[in-house]
């Protein structure tokens, strides 16, 4: 499917069987780290199940802070100081989310990273600073290799990804998607709809049956 000058197919996003893969193994590599008093398997999954929840571009990802968390009691988000094009936004995000956030920051403040809000949400442990984008890449790749995911994916399928299940969890609301994105332009995420179409059509034949 062709619009707006790019395209998006299926082979962009993963499917559902794939996601629980990737999630799961990813968690089951943390939680090994975690009793070696290893770090970088626990940062991989936090980026992982991040990137699966919000949808953020790795860029996003990378300049996140701690102090863009915002862990309430009803609702959680992230706030995007600069998404592309220099635009901020809000993005929320659900419960099991939220839960791993809390357990994330408790585990940097154990190993004595900093909490402080302009500290790296997501220290380097080289650098002691923000994670580059090449980084988070090579981290999606690393996972993605150990859950037998086709090394042809990059990080930027989960924001595919994301998207594609976002709008069909809620029920075809291309506005919530549009805003939980960033996209400027509603025809952008129009594309996400035009892929799903194989679900339309699973609709309209169950249609006043």
């Amino acid at each position: 499917m062709t619009f707006n000058n790019w395209a998006l197919n299926p082979k962009k996003f993963l499917s559902e069987k794939e996601v629980e893969q990737l999630e799961a193994t990813a968690k089951t590599f943390a939680k090994t780290a975690l009793a070696k008093g290893q770090q970088v398997a626990i940062r991989d999954y936090f980026i992982i199940h991040l990137a699966l929840s919000t949808g953020l571009r790795a860029m996003e990802i990378a300049a996140l802070k701690c102090s863009d968390l915002y862990l309430q009691d009803n609702i959680s988000f992230l706030l995007v100081e600069k998404g592309k094009g220099g635009k901020r936004r809000i993005v929320y995000f659900n419960k099991k989310f939220k839960k791993h956030c809390i357990e994330y920051l408790n585990w940097k403040q154990a190993i004595g990273e900093p909490l402080l809000p302009n500290a790296p949400l997501i220290l380097s442990s080289n650098t002691r600073s923000h994670l580059t984008t090449r980084a988070i890449e090579k981290t999606f790749k690393r996972s993605a290799r150990k859950a037998g995911i086709s090394s042809s994916y990059g990080i930027h399928c989960l924001r595919h990804t994301y998207a594609s299940f976002l709008l069909k969890a809620s029920n075809w609301n291309l506005r919530l998607v549009q805003k939980q994105l960033g996209h400027s332009r509603l025809s952008t995420t129009q594309v996400y709809a035009d892929i799903m179409i194989p679900d339309i059509k699973k609709a309209l034949e169950r249609l006043y049956r």
